[in-house]
């Protein structure tokens, strides 16, 4: 197996209000030796924001803004701003969020050209009802079942009238055949949709997406720690051999669920075919930190920095602070491409 280094913890919730609780899945942007991050910040009644540092080099914190860039101003957010995700492309950067009103999540995203000021865009996913997108599913025919229980699962925790949870949208950096390639995820898989601009993602749009949801699927959750589900992780990193995916996987057992970040490498032209998938997680809960927290069992990779060979996975520990691991990428790559894998 690649070897996997933990760096250790980065950031931990400070006496600010809105960073008291908790900051970790942070969105990661690397520019020259500096990486940019923005994170999920919570304060008390598990409200969520999205907090900014600035490290130097891979680990060094050097600048840390004392307020929130990114906070929920709109009843679909209400409760949170959460887990956001970035990418440079076409001269703009673009972060994707999820916004959290106390029952429902929406996909939701913002821009920016300086990485100071963030505009918000709005909802990327109309309101389909779980209901809805389970009669939708349905003219797919070959999805597995887990996608219907989780359907039953939602309507009897939350309510028979909770959207559809849809979460981990994470924008490729480079368009493909011309077109923006966004991942997703509807329980327990990663998906991709393909679009010409934001305003194209229409609730006609999204509704043949999801009655075709089984010709979609970018990975399926199939190794031992992926039990449960998987889900968006990094957006994916380019390189000779294909996409590198980093993603998080969630296995559940009787005595609880784990978090465990994977790997996986993804041709290049279409991401649906993959090209390697470790049959191991590339790292896991081990650490104190990571074990236990405000959620145990949780490492939750969402940002990537490479300097030189060495790869460097931000995550979040324990939904409680913000950590790093780091791997060769080459290593990586040649143990994704491996004949038995």
């Amino acid at each position: 197996m690649v070897k996997v280094r933990k760096e250790g913890i980065i950031l931990k919730p400070t006496d600010l209000e809105f960073e008291s609780q908790g900051v970790f899945n942070p969105a990661c942007m690397q520019i020259g030796n500096n990486v940019h991050m923005f994170y999920r910040a919570v304060k008390e009644g598990n409200y969520s924001s999205i907090g900014y540092c600035k490290l130097e080099g891979p680990l060094k914190v050097v600048e840390r803004s004392k307020k929130p860039i990114l906070y929920p101003e709109h009843k679909f957010e209400s409760q949170g701003t959460e887990d956001p995700r970035i990418v440079f492309l076409d001269g703009k950067y673009y972060m994707t969020y999820i916004g959290y009103d106390g029952k429902n999540v929406k996909i939701a995203y913002a821009t920016s050209t300086n990485l100071k000021n963030f505009t918000k865009r709005g909802q990327l996913l109309p309101k389909i009802t779980y209901d809805r997108a389970e009669d939708l599913f349905k003219r797919c025919g070959k999805l597995k079942d887990r996608y219907f229980l989780f359907e039953s699962y939602y309507k009897d925790k939350v309510g028979k009238d909770v959207l559809l949870w849809d979460k981990d949208a994470i924008l490729f950096p480079k368009k493909i055949n011309g077109n923006f390639a966004m991942m997703h995820r509807v329980l327990p898989d990663i998906q991709i949709i393909y679009f010409r601009d934001f305003k194209d993602l229409t609730l006609d749009y999204w509704e043949n997406h999801f009655s075709t949801l089984c010709d979609h699927i970018v990975l399926e959750s199939k190794h031992w720690y992926e039990t449960r589900n998987i889900g968006g992780g990094a957006p994916p990193i380019e390189t000779k051999k294909g996409w590198l995916l980093i993603y998080h996987a969630v296995d559940d057992m009787d005595q609880g669920r784990t978090y465990r970040a994977g790997a996986a490498l993804l041709d290049k032209k279409d991401p649906r075919k993959v090209l390697g998938h470790l049959h191991e997680p590339l790292f896991s809960p081990e650490e104190k930190w990571e074990r236990e927290g405000v959620v145990d069992n949780v490492v939750f990779p969402t940002g990537t920095a490479l300097f030189g060979k060495k790869l460097y996975i931000y995550y979040g520990a324990a939904d409680k602070y913000v950590a790093a691991a780091s791997v060769n990428i080459d290593h990586l790559l040649k143990s994704l491409t491996k004949k038995e894998r």
